[in-house]
């Protein structure tokens, strides 16, 4: 019984003192485009929402920012470099860190957001390096190129992926005929992996990871397949193939109570799949051909799908439930997110949007443009403890939008 009574005490202390994981990511919160923010403006001054600050010289880029604790952290390249930079929550640079070349030919600049997991940062480039930095003094752990290291093969602009870590695994896909999709020892950079896929380059899609009883489950699109594969061995588990030849499926698609919905921008349109209880097997619900999107993200906000069009560029809200579409906004085409109860829409023409969304509509409550920056108007927005973070290409600027007390 003595005996007894200390493994209890061991196991009860382990268990205290067994640190969770921290992790900062593309999209927040399991990738879902909803930030977990409260006591946020319902609605905008007419010129928008004060400027806490603005900088400028973050290099050109597309991929959004990330913040852990008090700093936050964005990819951006200079003179065709690949940089991570650091900067503290007054938008004064820390450090920048260089690893590797960034994509030079079309729309030129990063285009992705790191992963900040405890005290290491993992980024990637468009010409296909893989680094992993520490977040306290932007020194290199460890890097390799996909293409050189793996016969990766790139996409017509450029890798454009947000590398997911789990556990001790960095997951890639490097879009090589072996290699297709990798993962590599976060610590080592090591390969523990390498599936084939069915052998298309990748597709500009960050992934996600689904967590059933007995697996969790990596999914992500290639050329024109969503993908599901055991992310402890490696196993190619199902795929859905696109209906047209599409290449830019740039959407992490949205997983909640067994059910995925994904937005493609011109395969299959918005999907509603249910997962079997081990993830081992799919089964379409409906689909919905009229919310088509290539890149701007989706949210599920008050039982709807939410995204703007790319055919037609106006924000459309379908049903969860019945596959049917239920409103459309007109405000032009772009990037989506949610906090607090309210839809932030950042169109492609620089213009913000604080959107209320009904079981029946979404009413635009207010709006404001974005004036700094230059080139497209393509990184989605960020929102952490009561501040709007835009970046567009070299420029990033915070925005309150926190109620006064």
């Amino acid at each position: 019984m003595k005996n007894l009574s200390i493994l209890i005490i061991a196991v009860l202390l382990f268990a205290c003192n067994t640190k969770q994981k921290k992790v900062s990511e593309w999209r927040g919160e399991n990738r879902s485009g909803i930030y977990n923010e409260t006591n946020l403006l319902q609605e905008w001054p007419e010129e928008g929402p004060s400027v806490l600050w603005d900088i400028e010289g973050v290099g050109n880029g597309y991929g959004s920012p990330v913040i852990s604790e008090n700093t936050m952290y964005l990819n951006g390249e200079i003179d065709s470099l690949a940089y991570l930079i650091a900067l503290d929550l007054q938008g004064k640079i820390l450090w920048k860190t260089e690893f590797g070349k960034d994509w030079m030919k079309n729309f030129i600049g990063s285009r992705s957001t790191p992963t900040v997991v405890d005290d290491l940062v993992y980024v990637a480039s468009g010409m296909g390096d893989i680094a992993c930095i520490k977040a306290e003094s932007g020194e290199l752990k460890w890097k390799v190129n996909m293409l050189e290291k793996y016969e990766g093969k790139n996409t017509r602009f450029g890798y454009s992926q947000s590398l997911l870590v789990d556990d001790d695994l960095v997951f890639a896909s490097p879009g090589g005929e072996e290699n297709n999709i990798i993962a590599l020892n976060r610590f080592t950079g090591e390969m523990v992996w390498a599936n084939p896929g069915i052998g298309q380059v990748p597709s500009y899609c960050s992934p996600l990871l689904l967590e059933f009883p007995s697996r969790k489950v990596l999914v992500t699109f290639s050329y024109n397949a969503l993908m599901g594969i055991e992310s402890q061995t490696g196993k190619l588990l199902w795929t859905e193939l696109q209906d047209t030849i599409c290449d830019v499926n740039g959407n992490t698609p949205i997983f909640e109570d067994s059910y995925l919905y994904y937005v493609t921008g011109c395969g299959n349109g918005t999907v509603k799949m249910k997962l079997s209880e081990d993830g081992s097997q799919i089964t379409e619900v409906w689909r919905n051909k009229d919310l088509d999107n290539i890149m701007g993200g989706a949210v599920k906000l008050n039982g709807k799908i939410i995204a703007s069009g790319q055919r037609k560029k106006v924000w459309k809200s379908v049903d969860a439930e019945t596959g049917e579409t239920k409103d459309s906004l007109d405000f032009g085409r772009g990037s989506t997110i949610a906090a607090d109860g309210m839809l932030y829409c950042y169109n492609e023409k620089g213009e913000v949007g604080l959107v209320k969304v009904t079981p029946e509509s979404m009413e635009l409550v207010s709006e404001f443009k974005v004036t700094k920056g230059t080139k497209e108007h393509f990184a989605q927005p960020v929102i952490n403890k009561g501040v709007l973070y835009i970046r567009h290409g070299d420029a990033l600027l915070a925005y309150d939008i926190k109620k006064k007390i």
